[in-house]
């Protein structure tokens, strides 16, 4: 990796590059594929991706290559610099400043593949044992050993080494005439001490699955309260940072949130952070794409706004400080009280586990179709629902916090509790 990134560097360098940054990643993966309860593959792959980012004249190009031979490497560079070349000129366009180096080292680097097939084995003959109406699609069980070196023409150097498992099912519940609609799970662990069907969400999503073999349709339309699941909040609160913390949002000044820093945009009992350094995280990340050392940062913290998600260029354009990272790696303090105490206080509203919509609009108006829900009524659920819409706005969801729950999903890349919000529209057929 040296050589070939040295070898990158003094090509830059004959063409005169003002500023630039490479990176090289090498991956091995090992992989095991259920098809249904079957094994149907077991392989090991292993990729490079050189990555190439120059500035030329306050014009940018990036370009990513598989190839790592010195005739790959200055085909990839002539072809940054002409994409650079057809850029428009900006000068805010940069690269990270001198920083120690440093290597970063996290989780197992070699996998372990007979623990790995006996737990996906448990997990093809446990589910048709508890659920049967299950019908498991594909399920994927991996690990991945990255290693990836980071330089800039401004002397970082940052070296990362890390080692993680990572399991995703994709299922359905099938009884006869009756059907669901396709589900899914998938979280990230660094150890195999624990069966499968204990990590994350999965065995509630099965769970569920099977019961949405009598969902309904929900008759009516009202203003109510809403759960949203561990698995429906982690999609949510992506949105949420692209939609009002990011680069596009501040620099188009669309976000809400603009003039908001250090003051209150959500309920007091919410604070949000991005932790992707934390050990509490099995999939993280320790340098920003811009070239930075990452660091865990505080986004809200009750209730009151401490951060932007901001890149080195976002910062440049607003004038606001550069975020510590980019997000991800979600941790939503927990409440005081369970799940079962929450839906007990509900009146009428909905328990949403998947949101199935696109985009909020850039004041976080939203509307979508909540998949594998569940109406409450009188502080009990009543039935699985289908066909039932939810519309309202990111901002109020967040500022209109009823409660959190104490219980959390760790996914491995994110630890996630139950929230209760109200003022969401319910719209069934």
């Amino acid at each position: 990796m040296k050589e070939t990134l040295d070898y990158c560097v003094q090509v830059l360098n004959e063409r005169g590059v003002d500023k630039f940054q490479c990176s090289l990643a090498n991956k091995k993966q090992y992989e095991m594929n259920l098809e249904g309860t079957a094994f149907s593959l077991i392989r090991t792959i292993t990729d490079h991706t050189l990555s190439i980012t120059v500035i030329k004249d306050q014009r940018k190009g990036t370009i990513f290559v598989n190839g790592v031979d010195e005739q790959s490497i200055r085909a990839a560079v002539d072809t940054a610099l002409e994409l650079s070349s057809t850029s428009q000129p900006d000068p805010d366009y940069d690269i990270s400043p001198k920083q120690d180096m440093r290597v970063f080292q996290r989780g197992p680097k070699e996998p372990e593949p007979e623990r790995m097939y006996e737990l996906l084995k448990e997990y093809s003959q446990e589910v048709p044992a508890l659920f049967p109406t299950i019908k498991l699609m594909e399920t994927t069980f991996m690990h991945t050993h990255s290693v990836t070196r980071f330089v800039n023409s401004n002397g970082v150097e940052f070296m990362t080494d890390t080692g993680v498992y990572e399991l995703s099912s994709i299922f359905a519940s099938k009884d006869g005439e009756k059907s669901t609609s396709f589900n899914y799970s998938g979280f990230s662990m660094r150890d195999l001490e624990k069966s499968l069907l204990e990590r994350g969400s999965l065995k509630v999503l099965l769970r569920q699955s099977e019961e949405h073999l009598e969902a309904r349709p929900f008759a009516g339309h009202f203003v109510g309260d809403v759960i949203f699941t561990p698995d429906c909040l982690n999609v949510l609160l992506h949105l949420y940072a692209m939609t009002f913390l990011g680069d596009s949002a501040l620099i188009g000044g669309t976000s809400p949130f603009k003039n908001k820093l250090g003051q209150k945009v959500a309920d007091d009992k919410l604070t949000i952070s991005s932790q992707p350094v934390s050990e509490a995280m099995a999939s993280g990340y320790f340098v920003t794409r811009d070239g930075f050392a990452a660091d865990n940062v505080t986004l809200v913290e009750e209730g009151v706004l401490k951060s932007f998600l901001l890149s080195q260029y976002g910062s440049k354009k607003t004038g606001f400080e550069r975020a510590k990272n980019e997000g991800r790696c979600w941790v939503v303090e927990p409440g005081e009280k369970s799940l079962t105490e929450m839906i007990s206080q509900v009146d009428r509203g909905l328990l949403v586990a998947r949101y199935s919509g696109g985009s909020p609009s850039s004041n976080g108006d939203f509307s979508a179709v909540a998949k594998n829900s569940y109406y409450i009524e009188n502080g009990k659920i009543m039935y699985p629902v289908t066909e039932t819409m939810i519309a309202g706005n990111l901002v109020d969801i967040l500022a209109n916090v009823k409660e959190i729950s104490s219980e959390r999903v760790d996914f491995g890349e994110g630890i996630i509790p139950y929230l209760w919000t109200t003022g969401v529209t319910i719209s069934g057929k």
